[in-house]
């Protein structure tokens, strides 16, 4: 970064702007900066006023005495440090055009009024650019995903079946029944998944007991006397917890998301698909992961929604809607992850799958159609709920390329 210069008509020259520091202390450390013809490296500090130097008292903290640069607004009292030698100082008010002022103040002034700061403008960016800044949208909320996959990974040193197993699991709870599914996950460990993974019986019996919900007398009931027996078994011979935490829930679900067959169809998905953890890595398109995933509940729960009760008989098979969620949450954080640890990229790959996926519905999603923004995928849904969350709640106007284009549009 260059054309800058400090009140004194010294030549300044960004090379490293630093790191911002969130805590106490100047508010970039490690800077390196070219002032007049000398390289200088320490920490800049920033504020709208050059006298709020004098204000906070930083004249008398030793922390400031490695400043290199004052960037301010309004230069209005020369600064010293405390062994009285001068901090140049860096005049922004110089430097950024009158138009671009106003129009950032006119985009925050219409926030009461509208969904978004930029409000219908949103419309007039260039589909390149819109398109660009939703891909990397996307994989920064994929990043966000893969914050618990490192988590779990350091848990469990490094097993990313295990790892894959308690994603999978979580997902399979979805929002209401997410945390107590990952505690299933956890205290079921995934040693015993192998060791049973050719017994559905087992499978099921494990993870509805793990889960509490064999915890119940119901009489006349074969199969959910059968799960229970073998419960006792395999908690005897493996120590199984008796329930997690946190009990899974029935209450506001729809019959098709209750506990008793997410837990089945994840025990047959397990019994079916040997080596699920290698497939899905292997999976180049979303035809081949729904094919992966393409499994019903036990027979049992064709005429059952939960023990001892019959209702009309349905097989209960994973859609591929309940699919799309397990894709987006749980596979592409695991995939993307691997690759990393393999160093390898597979950015184009997880696009392609990512992008022949729904895309979700729901109230952001809604309201950003409603300024004429498209969703031809969960890429595009999964980018505007990033973009949303981190930029628009937070005001990043400046670090979003659509407030990026409007002001320097008008500047």
């Amino acid at each position: 970064m260059g054309g800058l210069f400090t009140s004194n008509n010294e030549s300044v020259q960004v090379y490293e702007p630093g790191i911002h520091n969130l805590l106490a202390g100047p508010d970039f450390f490690n800077a390196k900066i070219e002032i007049g013809q000398q390289l200088w490296a320490g920490t800049v500090e920033i504020h709208i006023k050059s006298s709020d130097w004098y204000a906070h008292h930083h004249e008398q903290d030793p922390n400031y005495n490695n400043v290199i640069l004052h960037v301010v607004w309004e230069d209005d009292v020369n600064v010293y440090r405390k062994d009285n030698t001068a901090i140049p100082t860096l005049v922004l008010k110089n430097y950024i055009p009158f138009q671009v002022l106003e129009a950032y103040k006119e985009l925050f002034q219409q926030q009461k009024n509208k969904f978004l700061n930029c409000g219908n403008e949103i419309e007039n960016i260039s589909a390149l650019v819109w398109g660009n800044w939703l891909e990397r949208l996307y994989f920064e909320r994929l990043e966000r995903k893969w914050n618990l996959v490192d988590h779990l990974l350091k848990e469990s040193q490094n097993d990313w079946e295990k790892v894959f197993f308690i994603m999978l699991t979580k997902s399979f709870g979805l929002k209401v029944n997410g945390d107590a599914f990952l505690e299933i996950a956890k205290n079921l460990d995934f040693s015993i998944i192998r060791k049973i993974q050719n017994n559905i019986i087992q499978l099921e019996s494990a993870l509805f007991g793990v889960a509490g919900i064999l915890s119940e007398e119901i009489q006349g009931d074969d199969y959910y006397n059968k799960l229970e027996k073998e419960f006792l078994f395999l908690k005897t011979k493996f120590s199984l917890p008796d329930s997690p935490v946190e009990k899974p829930q029935f209450f506001k679900l729809r019959p098709s998301n209750f506990p008793t067959l997410r837990l089945s169809q994840l025990a047959n998905l397990y019994y079916f698909q040997k080596n699920i953890f290698s497939k899905v890595l292997a999976a180049k398109s979303v035809e081949e992961i729904y094919e992966l995933f393409a499994i019903k509940a036990s027979p049992y729960w064709d005429c059952h929604y939960t023990f001892g009760k019959e209702s009309g008989a349905s097989p209960k098979k994973l859609t591929k809607k309940f699919v799309d969620l397990l894709i987006i949450n749980a596979i592409l954080p695991i995939k993307i992850g691997y690759s990393k640890h393999l160093g390898k990229d597979v950015s184009e790959e997880v696009i392609q799958i990512i992008s022949g996926v729904k895309s979700e519905h729901n109230s952001v999603v809604d309201k950003f159609k409603g300024l004429k923004v498209v969703f031809p995928s969960a890429m595009e849904s999964q980018a505007i709920l990033q973009l949303y969350n981190e930029y628009c709640e937070k005001n990043k106007c400046l670090q979003c390329v659509v407030g990026h284009g409007l002001l320097k549009g008008k500047a």
